[in-house]
């Protein structure tokens, strides 16, 4: 068993999309290990979203994370951050897989729905930035 770390966004949680999103993941094979809801400071947003700060589009990104609630959400199965990745569809909701969570739910290419870590190393560090060891249930594997 894999882990990946997803992240309901902003416009999904507004829309009241949160609960479908979810539930269209454990559909897709994904298992729930920890979930939170928060609103990110701007310094958090920063941080996570670090790697693309020199990108035309980070402030932006930064503004749109911090513009109300989002949902952190710890998934399980093998080959996680795969399964996740087909699950959520290409980030441009116009070129996302039909049944797909962003061509279902995107409203656009900025305003996407959701986070899906892109490689095994990025889901741990993305894990470990919303969620403590002992937050994330080892699922009896002890």
């Amino acid at each position: 068993m894999n882990r990946t770390l997803a992240i309901v966004k902003p416009d999904a949680v507004a829309a009241g999309r949160a609960g479908q999103i979810i539930a269209q993941l454990e559909s897709a094979g994904l298992r729930p290990r920890a979930v939170r809801m928060l609103t990110m400071t701007r310094a958090q947003a920063r941080s996570f979203y670090e790697v693309h700060r020199d990108r035309p589009f980070y402030d932006s990104l930064v503004a749109f994370m911090t513009s109300g609630p989002c949902i952190p959400i710890v998934l399980e199965a093998p080959g996680a951050v795969g399964r996740l990745r087909r699950a959520i569809g290409a980030t441009d909701p116009a070129e996302a897989a039909p049944g797909t969570v962003r061509r279902l739910h995107a409203e656009s290419k900025e305003r996407n729905a959701i986070h899906g870590s892109d490689s095994d190393p990025n889901a741990r560090r993305e894990i470990g930035f919303f969620f403590a060891e002992c937050e994330v249930p080892d699922g009896g594997r002890g």
